[in-house]
């Protein structure tokens, strides 16, 4: 729901304040200035508090705009009914002086989750948020808007693919200490769709069957959102995310999954449909027109952002087997996005005057020969037909787009293979008079591959063999098989660029190290990618932690 300040005022007028007691934790904060409180209407609770639990899934923002912000949260109360949630959002810690205050009401019917679109906010601010209910305050929690006009930096984490049972989620714990990142781009796999039996590792699923049904997506949902760094990481940073294909089913499109099986397991139109509404539920998105997630965000000047489904709105089910011959993976008929969001797509880069367009989405689309050398049909590449590879009109149609139109400073943002690489992005990168990859001649686009948060890496066998891939891919400029961790992406009006954080281990819930891997650049109007020496350094004077 969109809720304005007006909005938010008239709805305290069902609220009544006589004999009502003072819910606790609305006092001031020693380490926040004296400022002077607001005069909006304060939350209060006539009768018995609910139960302690009540907020055990926290709190978590998502998709700003420069004017508004999705919040979130979720109760869990003792009795079946509606349940009566106050919100408060403000700028300082101690939520003094709050801007907006409202309440919504919720029920089962949407799995007792509360998702609020709350406008008219200032661009560029970083702003506090809490949730009350039956005498209980949730934790609060730390969100930003989008800025508008001149921008000079932005930074952004980058993740995907965490599934729970094969370890902890270390990258999203060290996320959320970083405070100066504008938000977290979650580039799908959030959840995993897999039973114990099937995919079970350091941690055991809730419930512990592969989920199918709508209780089943929420109950794998509600799990995760327990995990302390998830929660954390959603506290301090809003979220802009798409889903790949384990919020649903493994290798889905939008016709069927690799994992779905029709006869023991129902018709895919009704998994498709539970694991859409679970995940619309539970994630601090904003709902889209027929459940689309394709969507835009812009930060300003600098930064357009636009999130891509490449699976279960246009995709046809993908190629079977692994070495491309014959001219199949080129029949323009085959598309990845769908011919709607193909041309959406083109409309919003090319309309788009910002300095860097963003496009995050879930599967590689460089280019990537992996044995023997192409002969005219395509034989010899052993390619991954669940990736662009496996709809090469799509990819061909999306580098015309940038040819034709003239469209530099496009960054393709990739997750789903549990790895991490850089790319130029190039028609033919092994044509050199098509191609160079010394200067970059030939290169309209770079692609940067964020590892896993814990999903394991390529089997050793491939891993081991990573190496010999450099000379058969000479637009590939980095690549590491095994690690898991994160993206951050820093970006300038001179230059973006993608530092990669990776961790030893996922099994130890408490000592895994970080350590910094590499970092690549682009510059404005290079469209090529260069090694740096380090990343850039984190700004001084984030916003405080809530």
């Amino acid at each position: 729901m969109t809720v304005s300040r007006r909005d938010a005022l008239r709805a305290l007028g069902l609220l009544s304040a006589s004999s009502a007691v003072p819910v606790a934790g609305c006092g001031s904060d020693p380490e926040e200035p004296s400022v002077e409180e607001d005069d909006l209407p304060r939350y209060s609770h006539d009768g018995s508090p609910g139960p302690a639990a009540l907020f055990s899934h926290a709190v978590a923002s998502g998709d700003p705009l420069s004017d508004g912000v999705i919040l979130w949260t979720r109760v869990s109360p003792e009795a079946p009914g509606p349940v009566e949630v106050w919100w408060e959002i403000g700028v300082d810690r101690a939520f003094r002086q709050r801007v907006q205050v409202g309440t919504v009401t919720t029920d089962e019917q949407r799995d007792y989750t509360v998702k609020i679109d709350v406008r008219a906010l200032e661009p560029g601010k970083t702003y506090y948020y809490r949730f009350f209910a039956l005498g209980r305050g949730s934790v609060a929690g730390r969100t930003r808007t989008a800025p508008v006009g001149d921008v000079q930096r932005l930074r952004f984490g980058v993740v995907s693919c965490s599934s729970l049972a094969h370890g902890y989620f270390h990258s999203y714990r060290n996320l959320a200490r970083r405070l100066d990142l504008d938000a977290v781009l979650h580039l799908g796999d959030y959840i995993y769709e897999y039973g114990n039996a099937a995919y079970g590792g350091v941690r055991q699923y809730e419930p512990a069957h592969e989920i199918v049904t709508l209780e089943d997506y929420r109950t794998r949902y509600a799990q995760y959102r327990r995990d302390a760094d998830l929660q954390e990481v959603h506290r301090q940073h809003p979220f802009i995310a798409v889903w790949d294909d384990h919020e649903s089913a493994n290798d889905s499109y939008k016709d069927g999954a690799e994992n779905h099986q029709p006869s023991t397991e129902g018709a895919w139109d009704a998994r498709k449909d539970a694991a859409i509404r679970a995940y619309h539920e539970w994630m601090p998105i904003r709902d889209g027109e027929d459940g689309r997630i394709w969507r835009k965000l812009s930060y300003g000047d600098l930064v357009d952002l636009v999130m891509l489904d490449t699976r279960l709105w246009g995709r046809d089910k993908q190629l079977e087997g692994t070495v491309l011959g014959g001219p199949v993976v080129s029949d323009p008929e085959r598309t990845l996005l769908g011919l709607d969001q193909e041309a959406w797509l083109a409309e919003q880069l090319d309309a788009s005057t910002a300095k860097w367009k963003l496009i995050g989405q879930q599967v590689m689309m460089a280019h990537l020969k992996t044995t023997g050398a192409p002969n005219s049909e395509g034989g010899g590449m052993v390619v991954n037909y669940d990736q662009w590879n496996g709809y090469d009109s799509s990819r061909s149609r999306f580098f015309d787009l940038l040819e034709q139109g003239k469209i530099d400073n496009v960054i393709v943002l990739t997750g789903d293979i549990h790895s991490s690489w850089a790319f130029d992005l190039t028609r033919d990168p092994n044509n050199p008079s098509a191609y160079d990859p010394a200067t970059g001649m030939g290169s309209l686009a770079v692609e940067f591959v964020t590892p896993a948060v814990t999903s394991p890496g390529l089997p050793p066998l491939l891993a081991s063999a990573l190496s010999g891939l450099f000379s058969q891919n000479p637009h590939m400029r980095f690549a590491e098989a095994t690690l898991r961790g994160y993206i951050v992406l820093d970006l300038t009006p001179k230059r973006a660029q993608a530092a990669w954080y990776h961790f030893d281990d996922v099994v130890e819930p408490k000592n895994a190290k970080e350590t910094f891997a590499v970092a690549f650049s682009t510059e404005d109007g290079r469209n090529t990618l260069l090694e740096d020496a380090a990343a850039a350094k984190a700004p001084q004077g984030p916003p405080a932690a809530p």
